[in-house]
């Protein structure tokens, strides 16, 4: 598998408090981000996988709904965790 338990803890502890609180949004987005960055890569070389495909837009789903879930919550750790993971600014302001 691509993702082991080990990297999966350094995920969480690099981007939560802690490897073991799993929960945080923050360690959630980017473990999301890093599925997502390999599905992409596999999606580059097989652009007929449409498993992987829709897979793909289930993640990115999730993780816009977290970013959101930040956004309303806690902006200051919504704008740390996308500067951290260099992602663009998904949420539409008023």
């Amino acid at each position: 598998m691509y993702l082991s338990s080990e990297k999966k803890a350094e995920i969480f502890k690099q981007h939560g408090e802690v490897e073991t609180n799993t929960g945080s949004a923050e360690g959630q987005v980017a473990l999301f981000t890093y599925r997502i960055a390999h599905l992409t890569e596999h999606l580059k070389k097989n652009r007929k996988d449409f498993s992987t495909q829709l897979s793909l837009q289930k993640l990115v789903g999730k993780r816009r709904g977290i970013l959101a879930y930040l956004y309303k919550k806690d902006i200051e750790r919504y704008r740390a965790i996308i500067k951290a993971l260099s992602l663009r600014d998904i949420i539409k302001q008023k």
